[in-house]
């Protein structure tokens, strides 16, 4: 049996996950952490979120349950995603990041500390959305310089980083394929006079509205024709079920940092 502490219990992602592995074999909640205040802490949190009594308390600090479970799942932000990666290595436990808005330096540091943790970390568990990502850098490398990229992303209106973490995956890996420097092909916004579109550049724009659990289109296009390529999320169980999928993935690899294309087999 696979043992489970998840922060941010009373978050969005936090309280599916524990919903979706109170109903999965081989895989138990034992711990559930909130920030200090919240007013989850303190109370069981199967009762909480409606799917009766699992006697597990909410904590207002990971370091008060760690000890109680094999991984920890993690979907808060990236500056307490990495306070509690910095804690799993100090303990020896493994871990699941989806938080997202990681900047490359937090990404260097987050690889130094998984060299004493073993942790997976994606901007989207998503399993479609990471075959995905596998068909884009097969498709990027095949077309070329011929055809124009663009990526369009949509999410609801409380989502505070931008572009979203998956987005930007899409355009790195994409970037990779055409060799071509991210930082300085990136164009995330388009107003005015603003001439004709540079051949190596690749769009990245942003929508918010509504409730949109999320959508991300990626477009080829060239003087003929052009290919889309979807994916929408209609729920956020499909994120839900990807990050129990790399907890029972991730326990008992050696120390390192991973990410879902590792767990799902899709690198060659």
């Amino acid at each position: 049996m696979i043992k489970v502490v998840v922060t941010g219990a009373g978050g969005r992602m936090g309280g599916r996950i524990i919903t979706l592995i109170s109903s999965t074999k081989d895989i138990q909640v034992v711990g559930a952490v909130e920030q200090k205040g919240h007013a989850l802490v303190g109370k069981d949190v199967g009762e909480a979120l409606g799917i009766g009594k699992l006697d597990v308390k909410v904590d207002d600090d990971l370091n008060g349950c760690i000890e109680k479970g094999d991984v920890v799942i993690d979907f808060t932000n990236h500056e307490a995603s990495l306070r509690h990666l910095e804690l799993a290595a100090k303990k020896n436990r493994a871990m699941v990041i989806g938080s997202t808005g990681f900047t490359s330096e937090e990404i260097k540091k987050a690889a130094e500390l998984a060299k004493k943790a073993r942790c997976v970390l994606a901007p989207n568990m998503s399993v479609g959305v990471n075959v995905l990502f596998k068909v884009l850098d097969d498709v990027a490398r095949i077309l070329g310089d011929d055809y124009d990229v663009e990526i369009v992303e949509a999410h609801h209106h409380l989502k505070k980083d931008a572009p979203s973490g998956t987005a930007m995956k899409m355009a790195q890996i994409i970037a990779k394929a055409l060799k071509r420097d991210l930082d300085k092909e990136g164009v995330y916004t388009r107003k005015g006079m603003i001439g004709q579109r540079t051949k190596t550049e690749i769009g990245i724009q942003t929508l918010r509205a509504g409730d949109i659990v999320g959508e991300h289109t990626v477009m080829f296009g060239a003087v003929g024709e052009r290919l889309e390529f979807i994916h929408r999320a209609h729920s956020r169980d499909n994120f839900a079920k990807g990050a129990i999928r790399a907890a029972k993935w991730i326990v008992g690899r050696k120390n390192g940092l991973y990410d879902m294309q590792d767990v799902l087999g899709l690198k060659t």
